[in-house]
């Protein structure tokens, strides 16, 4: 447990500060969002041993803290990074590799007792709503307020309501670049004020 929540801070450290020194690491311990990774992680710890009471308080207290709602029995991989924890809303049943990035007022649920699986290095815009039995792959990015029913192959990028994909195939530099570049190609860093228009 101890090395997952390690690997969860030092990531979004990486995310937020593109780096994971100490400094960085000190400053997303007190962001938004890191207390519901925190507690999520307790709860999963607790879930593995059978404590179910506790198990229960770290379920409420991701609510009250972190002002989103994890199923007791939602994983996740190594990595796991609430960018944001307002609204994010995640099934029990859903599955997650490494490295998933999820915004704001995230939707991850199940449809008639079937939930998404995700693949590894996995970001997912603000307000994107992921439902049903779908798979969405690897290296793969949902941008804000989509829709996504249908399954989204690796090294995809998904927009749109229902989501459709943009592009497809590898893409060069880190997740994290790849992430933060505009949804049609142009670079982040390089828009007025970061801003993609």
């Amino acid at each position: 447990m101890w090395a997952l929540i390690a690997s969860d801070v030092r990531a979004k450290a990486r995310w937020s500060y593109e780096r994971d020194d100490w400094r960085s690491v000190v400053k997303v311990l007190l962001s938004d969002g890191t207390a519901a990774m925190l507690l999520y992680r307790f709860m999963q710890g607790c879930r593995r041993r059978r404590l179910v009471p506790l198990e229960l308080c770290f379920n409420k207290l991701i609510s009250l803290c972190g002002g989103c709602v994890i199923g007791r029995g939602a994983e996740f991989g190594p990595g796991f990074v609430l960018i944001h924890s307002i609204g994010v809303v995640i099934n029990g049943s859903v599955r997650g590799g490494a490295n998933v990035h999820l915004e704001h007022q995230v939707t991850i649920g199940a449809e008639g007792r079937r939930s998404p699986r995700l693949g590894d290095d996995v970001f997912v815009g603000a307000g994107a709503k992921i439902i049903g039995g779908i798979t969405v792959g690897s290296r793969t990015r949902v941008g804000a307020n989509a829709v996504v029913l249908a399954d989204v192959p690796s090294d995809a990028t998904a927009v749109g309501v229902p989501a459709r994909i943009i592009r497809r195939g590898p893409r060069r530099g880190s997740q994290l670049t790849a992430a933060r570049t505009c949804l049609d190609g142009r670079d982040l860093a390089a828009q007025p004020e970061g801003i993609c228009q």
